[in-house]
């Protein structure tokens, strides 16, 4: 096998393994109907099918990306892909909504390890520049994708098969990239003394801290903002960070995430505006489903095809972003996406009862989807431009724990304030008009946070670039 032969493989591989942990963070969105008729979820801890995933997928991943470095990044991609398996032939029989959550948490687990091992790998197998910009815009694409095809394979496999079948469906596509990932990829050295050091207390500190304030930030619709009861639980989810910080600062040898790494500007502000990215974008894909569903009447796999115009404007843009970033820097393509983002939600605010799918969700679905594909390429450029080769595995780790943290936060965040404003009017005007009210205070809320981004990312990235580059010249 010639070593481009070898390189492409690789690159598919990781491709369709991001393509496949990424599905599974949307994929669930679709079911959500019948995953709570099926199972007797309420409409307050439905979330917890996304966030049990998204949560320990977040928590872990730094853990997953010091893995890949350290251990070796095929053997961590492999027993990744394993564990993502296994979670997922558990959550495709569950008889319960507590076996289907835990099982979404394992899955998140799995899917923690593969994520970064897979950009790791395309960080050391292709060259800083414009070929690793080209595989990382495909790497890109493709989570893209992941994101907007969950959709419509979940409509198909929901109504045509059933609900389960969104999740054993991971079992034999993981074992044959898995296979084929052992006989392509080439095991590297490492050293047996590096093996032990892990900062397992930081992974569980920072994980346990997500859960706590996820879980006071939902139980404000039974007890409220400013009770004692969701007080001391967000309170205990902050201090469990901030352990999680002490931690990486002052305790451990070998940190998950060194603070030291925050020193690059570039690393900084990407993950600042991946955050908020994650907070505006993971909600839109939950909310949107749901209102296609419950308001419009849309059945499974209509909702899925509904998203088609997503996937395609995805795809697109994607690829349009990574060449931009060649030309223009990852920056004002980065600013251009986060802007889109925040128009589409924006508009998303004007859903109605009695509105349509081309008159209401067609427009913004396309705008949140253009702003994703223009923005996921170059934050993942931003992210990882000028860290060293060792650590490609801690700042690939970082930026999609960033992106994870904040849309498990910004899911917990927008489904509170929908629950509590549908709950609000409830009563007083008819049941689709208050979900619908409900769900417009949520886009609105996600639109604030993508504007939070959009300016980060002009401050953090955009000027500070500019002036190195009028400086150079001057120089």
């Amino acid at each position: 096998m010639t070593e481009d032969r070898r390189r492409s493989l690789i690159l598919a591989l990781c491709c369709l393994a991001q393509f496949m942990v990424i599905l599974d963070v949307s994929i669930v969105n679709v079911a959500l109907p019948s995953i709570q008729a099926d199972l007797g979820f309420s409409d307050a801890d439905l979330q917890w099918v996304v966030n049990g995933y998204t949560l320990t997928f977040a928590g872990f991943l730094l853990l997953g990306g010091r893995a890949a470095d350290l251990i070796g990044r095929r053997e961590v991609f492999v027993a990744g892909l394993s564990l993502f398996g296994v979670a997922s032939l558990i959550g495709g029989v569950a008889q319960g909504s507590g076996m289907l959550v835990a099982a979404r948490a394992v899955q998140g687990l799995g899917g923690a390890v593969v994520a970064p091992a897979t950009l790791s790998i395309l960080a050391t197998t292709f060259t800083e520049g414009a070929e690793r910009n080209r595989a990382l815009g495909l790497w890109g694409a493709m989570g893209g994708v992941g994101g907007a095809t969950g959709a419509l394979l979940g409509g198909i496999l929901t109504e045509s098969l059933s609900w389960r079948w969104i999740l054993l469906i991971n079992v034999p596509v993981g074992l044959a990239v898995g296979v084929a990932a052992l006989r392509v990829m080439v095991p590297r050295s490492v050293n047996p003394a590096a093996r032990r050091r892990f900062d397992a207390a930081g992974a569980v500190a920072v994980t346990a801290g997500l859960v706590v304030l996820t879980y006071g930030i939902v139980g404000t619709e039974q007890h409220g903002w400013g009770s004692g009861y969701t007080l001391g639980i967000v309170g205990a989810g902050v201090a469990l960070l901030a352990v999680f910080l002490v931690i990486e600062g002052r305790l451990a040898t070998a940190p998950l995430m060194p603070l030291r790494i925050f020193g690059s500007r570039p690393v900084t502000g990407a993950n600042v505006v991946v955050l908020c990215m994650g907070g505006s974008s993971f909600a839109m894909w939950y909310f949107v489903s749901l209102y296609l569903q419950r308001v419009l009447g849309y059945s499974p796999i209509r909702a899925g095809l509904a998203f088609l115009p997503m996937t395609a404007s995805i795809v697109l843009c994607s690829q349009l972003a990574s060449r931009l970033t060649n030309r223009l820097g990852p920056g004002p393509v980065l600013a251009a996406g986060m802007a889109s983002i925040t128009l589409g939600m924006l508009l998303f605010t004007g859903v109605s009862a009695d509105g349509t799918y081309v008159g209401d969700v067609l427009a913004p679905s396309i705008l949140c989807a253009a702003g994703i594909g223009f923005s996921f390429v170059p934050v993942t450029i931003a992210a990882t431009t000028g860290v060293a080769r060792a650590e490609s595995g801690l700042a690939s780790g970082l930026v999609n724990t960033f992106r994870q943290v904040g849309g498990s936060l910004g899911l917990a965040l927008l489904a509170t304030f929908a629950t509590q404003r549908t709950a609000h009017v409830a009563g007083t005007v008819p049941h689709l008009t208050a979900l619908t009210d409900g769900y417009q205070r949520a886009f609105g809320v996600g639109a604030g946070i993508g504007a939070v981004g959009a300016v980060a990312c002009v401050l953090l990235l955009v000027l500070p670039a500019r002036r190195l580059r009028a400086a150079t010249a001057t120089a």
